[in-house]
């Protein structure tokens, strides 16, 4: 007799035992031989330690999935929501071994990419700690999900021997570490970041000699670094930036030989570093900046010694004591800063060594003497900042060698230099020069518009430079920020600054200028609309023009035209600049009533228009402004009451005397 298909498929269906399995074959009178090889091949396949549907996964892992799923309110990206039957191993995001079917990795990140894009998706609930029972689980990734919330687990560490790695990082986990954490054997990669974890970092961390990565930075972690850390010598990268640590780093950190990063930056670490810090050969990245860390740099204290250190940031600490001269050994430098600290001396010309050096910090410090002639030998070098030292001038020709450097900022040295080098004409990458309050002399200097590179930024402000605003500055093309403050120039603002379609910033308060104001707020717009952002053209003697303001540029967030002799009306015209958060009109000669177009600025938090000739009323629209934190009308000839409401009656007296016709809170009650 010959078995029919559809018993053959009911055959692979059946779910029951060995025995009610050979009772319906048995019913066959006539059995041949080859039926009795199907026979035994199917008892192998059902009895050879799988279930008979492999995508069916153990009863206990069944539960523990639906707990986890139920402790979960929303799921944006609709993966829970196909969390059905009985058949756990097929569900999105869950893999399970094939010989045991126990779920090994729990797949489910915010981030899920696309053929043609990437999103984040988010999950609103708890981890629940029937998490812990999935007890072959190699993999946890529950990264990003952005509305996971509560705490981890306590139990996370009694029951998964297994894991390798979990990542919660991106979420609003709240609470400590659990101990258990480290009575994970396997653990090799611990990602919690970014989420709003406290308290210590526990001592059970220690014992995770398995671990490669721990990652814990932008939290809210306290107290001290534990000396146990130093038991994770198969640790790669250790990322802690961003909490509230104190205290020092312990010696032991010297021994995870393995550490290729080590990123302990904006803390509340202090006392010195510890120069066991030059046992680790093979780190790259070390960050310590923003934290109290004090006493001298202690590597390196030999060639040899950290040989692959390629980015070191130590800035803003107090740092004492000179750079060290066995800088120059560390030969793999790319990134340097060393800002804001309390170093001083010489910059050593060993400096001159590091040859793949492209970025160099040093502002914010005290260091004195000359720039050394080695700086010349930097070929990589990309940016130089050395800004706010003691550093003398003359300025080495050498560095006309440095035909990468794009970005120099010397300001604020004593450098004297009274003219700008000549030199600089032939550096062929320079694109942002800052040489505030370096002692320039004279007139802007005309090699400036022929540089090999188009200048984008350009900072000669506190300098002692007369004469005109030459016009073949509208001719920079790419230039987005210009600071000419504080100096003595004279002119009208030249009609050329019209073509500045980049322009971003513009800085050029406290000066002699004449004329309108016009050519600032009258710039031809590009493909894509104008770019001004800030503009200061306070202190001046400007007269007109005050019509073009909001003309032409709707992006404007910071405008200052105080202590000129602005005459007229404010236009409508200003109530397009709807990005507006500081208005300074102040000390002008300004009249009529004010506009209540104003109150369109929504963004407005800054409004001086103190020292006018404004009459009128207060319009009520003003009430509007909910944003406004200082406001001063005063010494105006403005009358009637003030309009009641936030946030108009919040402003002091101040903000409104000299003005004999006004009335009402803060003033004195009007008179009926």
């Amino acid at each position: 007799m010959k078995i029919q298909t559809n018993d053959l498929k009911y055959i692979f269906r059946c779910k029951t035992s060995l025995h009610k399995i050979h009772l319906h074959l048995l019913a066959y009178n006539n059995m041949d031989h080859q039926l009795l090889q199907v026979v035994a091949l199917l008892t192998v396949i059902a009895f050879g330690g799988r279930s008979w549907t492999i995508e069916a996964c153990s009863h206990i892992d069944l539960e523990a999935l639906l707990s986890f799923k139920n402790a979960i309110h929303k799921d944006e990206s609709g993966r829970l929501a196909k969390w059905i039957g009985e058949s756990c191993c097929k569900w999105e995001g869950i893999v399970c071994e094939n010989a045991t079917t126990r779920v090994i990795q729990i797949n489910l990140p915010g981030f899920i990419s696309t053929d043609t894009d990437l999103f984040q998706t988010q999950m609103i609930g708890r981890i629940s700690p029937s998490i812990t029972l999935l007890t072959s689980l190699e993999i946890i990734d529950l990264g990003g999900l952005v509305g996971l919330s509560g705490a981890i687990p306590h139990t996370i560490g009694l029951n998964l021997p297994k894991l390798q790695k979990l990542y919660l990082y991106g979420n609003n986990l709240t609470g400590s570490i659990p101990e258990s954490i480290g009575q994970l054997p396997n653990l090799q990669e611990l990602a919690l970041q970014e989420n709003r974890l406290s308290g210590f970092i526990p001592m059970s961390l220690g014992n995770l000699k398995s671990l490669k990565r721990l990652l814990l930075y932008s939290n809210k972690f306290s107290g001290i670094i534990s000396d146990s850390l130093g038991n994770l010598i198969n640790l790669v990268e250790l990322d802690a930036h961003d909490n509230a640590l104190v205290g020092n780093i312990p010696n032991s950190v010297g021994e995870m030989k393995a550490l290729e990063k080590l990123d302990l930056s904006n803390n509340l670490l202090s006392g010195k570093i510890p120069s066991s810090l030059t046992n680790l050969t093979a780190i790259s990245v070390l960050y310590l900046n923003t934290n109290y860390f004090e006493g001298s740099i202690p590597f390196p204290s030999r060639s040899g010694e950290m040989s692959s250190l390629g980015f070191l940031r130590l800035h803003n600490n107090l740092l004492v004591g000179s750079i060290p001269a066995n800088i120059g050994y560390l030969v793999s430098l790319q990134r340097v800063s060393l800002s804001n600290n309390k170093l001083e001396g010489a910059l050593p010309s060993s400096v001159g060594n590091l040859v793949s050096l492209t970025e160099l910090y040093l502002s914010g410090n005290f260091l004195s003497n000359q720039i050394p002639k080695s700086v010349g030998q930097l070929s990589r070098l990309i940016m130089l900042n050395i800004s706010r030292n003691l550093i003398e001038g003359p300025l080495p020709q050498e560095m006309s060698s440095l035909q990468n450097l794009q970005t120099l900022d010397l300001s604020f040295n004593h450098l004297n230099l009274s003219a700008i080098p000549k030199w600089m004409a032939n550096m062929s990458s320079i694109s942002n020069i800052y040489f505030a309050g370096c002692g320039i002399q004279g007139q802007i200097p005309d090699f400036l518009q022929t540089t090999n590179s188009p200048i984008q930024e350009l900072d000669l402000s506190v300098n002692l430079l007369s004469g005109s605003i030459p016009p073949w500055i509208g001719s920079l093309s790419r230039l987005y920020l210009l600071n000419l403050s504080r100096n003595y120039l004279y002119s009208d603002i030249p009609d050329s600054f019209r073509n500045l379609q980049d322009l971003g910033v513009l800085d050029l308060h406290s000066n002699k200028l004449t004329g309108s104001i016009a050519p600032v707020f009258d710039i031809e717009q590009g493909m894509f609309g104008g770019s001004l952002k800030f503009v200061d053209l306070s202190e001046n003697n400007f007269s007109s023009g005050m019509e073009k303001i909001g003309g032409g540029e709707c992006s404007t967030q910071f405008v200052n035209l105080s202590h000129n002799h602005l005459e007229g009306r404010i236009p409508n015209s200003i109530g397009r600049l709807n990005s507006l958060y500081s208005l300074d009109l102040s000390f002008n000669e300004l009249g009529s009533n004010l506009p209540e177009v104003l109150a369109n600025l929504t963004a407005l938090e800054i409004l001086k228009l103190q020292e006018n000739h404004f009459t009128g009323k207060i319009p009520n629209e003003y009430l509007k402004l909910l944003k406004l934190k200082e406001l001063n009308v005063s010494n105006n000839d403005l009358e009637g009451k003030i309009p009641e409401g936030k946030p108009l009656i919040d402003f002091p007296e101040s903000s409104y005397s000299g003005n004999k016709g006004l009335c009402g809170k803060p003033l004195g009650p009007c008179k009926l």
